[in-house]
This record gives C-alpha cells, sequence and structure tokens, in this order.
C-alpha cells in the first residue's frame, strides 16, 4: 500500500487572504483556524466554545503554533 504525502492544515489553507487590518492582527489567520478545525472537531458549535477550547489546550496549542 502506498502512503499519501501528508497535508497539513497550512497547506490545505494556504490560498486564503487575510481580510483583516494589519494593525489589528494580533494573532496568525492559520493559527486561529487550525484552533477553530481543532475546537470544532472536538464538538465546538460558536466563537464562544472555541475560545475555550483553545483556553483550555493552550499548552498543547503551543507546542506547534
Amino acid at each position: 500500500m502506498k502512503l499519501k504525502p501528508k497535508i497539513t492544515i497550512a497547506d490545505h489553507f494556504w490560498g486564503i487572504e487575510d481580510p483583516r487590518i494589519d494593525r489589528t492582527k494580533r494573532h496568525n489567520l492559520i493559527d486561529i483556524m487550525t484552533i477553530a478545525v481543532c475546537a470544532v472537531i472536538c464538538g465546538a458549535d460558536g466563537w464562544t466554545a472555541i475560545e475555550t477550547y483553545g483556553c483550555a489546550k493552550y499548552e498543547w496549542l503551543k507546542t506547534f503554533l
């Protein structure tokens, strides 16, 4: 069986433009998207739940974001 190359979240979303104003960019867009995807997979159903997930998983997330 031939394995397919691994595709990261960053690879998948590389072409998305960041619509935010430069001075308001506190976090990288790809980091926000990664947290959102992980949170939704774990059952988050809104931005407040995504924020709660991000805060709860901070130590783990900072190992790769």
